[in-house]
């Protein structure tokens, strides 16, 4: 069975399902990191946006994730 037996409809349900359910979660978790801590009231609530419209993608990534701060030396 040669990929393009395979129905386009097929293909283009699981790149979307793979863009909304991993890359596009990764993407949000690397911008919050970045920008926590100085971001502006408009940003943090289109950021707030994005985490309730991908939090299936970010609830399945974030096992696999670590955002804690660096431990500080003293």
């Amino acid at each position: 069975m040669a990929l393009t037996d395979l129905p386009i409809a097929l293909i283009l349900y699981v790149a979307l399902a793979g863009a909304y359910l991993v890359v596009l979660p990764l993407g949000l978790y690397v911008y919050l990191q970045k920008r926590w801590y100085v971001a502006s009231s408009i940003e943090r609530l289109l950021a707030y946006f994005a985490v309730f419209l991908f939090f299936p993608g970010l609830l399945l990534l974030s096992p696999f994730l670590n955002l804690r701060p660096q431990r500080r030396a003293v």
